[in-house]
């Protein structure tokens, strides 16, 4: 598909997973950045702004048979991110939030090379049903989300009974685009 070694420049073992599945071959680099950007960035532009900003870290460092890939996602909740929780309160709050709500997720993603770099943001409409709050409190004692934007994995037992639908991309909601991914390379 690609004249490039595929480096995907994230921990997340979300991302390495649809990578997989999606059967690339890539390896992993990592480089920590902080996730910083201007105050006046739309929410919808912070993901593709992030990724530029993981793979500039980069700069100078790749060779010319090689195509990183970065990518943030975060969970938009009107004009607001919810990034990852800060510990169980903070994922409570984030999730009573988000009951009987729809949000958006946006995935940034930006492949860059030693001579040339493509962005791309993925959108996805979920709507979660009216949650309670032993659900909420279950879900977050359980399965400890506090790695995950807005305190949710959508592969999880809250995706599975609280979320009614999605418009756009299921594996954007997990963190990586896949199939815009898959498009992205083949025409880079």
């Amino acid at each position: 598909m690609t004249n490039y070694k595929l480096i995907l420049a994230s921990a997340s073992p979300r991302r390495h997973q649809l990578m997989r599945d999606a059967g690339f071959h890539f390896s992993v680099r990592l480089k920590h950045t902080e996730e910083v950007w201007p105050s006046e960035l739309e929410a919808e532009k912070v993901p593709e702004y992030l990724a530029c900003l993981k793979a500039d870290a980069f700069r100078g460092e790749l060779q010319p048979d090689e195509l990183l890939i970065t990518a943030d996602t975060v969970v938009c909740l009107g004009s607001r991110i919810l990034g990852k929780p800060d510990g169980r309160e903070d994922a409570i709050r984030m999730l009573c939030e988000l009951s009987g709500k729809s949000h958006t997720v946006v995935t940034g993603v930006c492949l860059t090379t030693a001579e040339r770099r493509k962005t791309f943001s993925a959108y996805t409409d979920v709507y979660f049903k009216s949650l309670s709050d032993e659900e909420i409190t279950y879900y977050v004692d359980h399965y400890r989300p506090f790695d995950k934007a807005g305190a949710y994995g959508i592969q999880e037992w809250i995706g599975c009974i609280g979320i009614c639908r999605i418009e756009g991309s299921f594996y954007n909601v997990m963190g990586l685009p896949v199939q815009q991914l898959y498009e992205a390379l083949k025409q880079f």
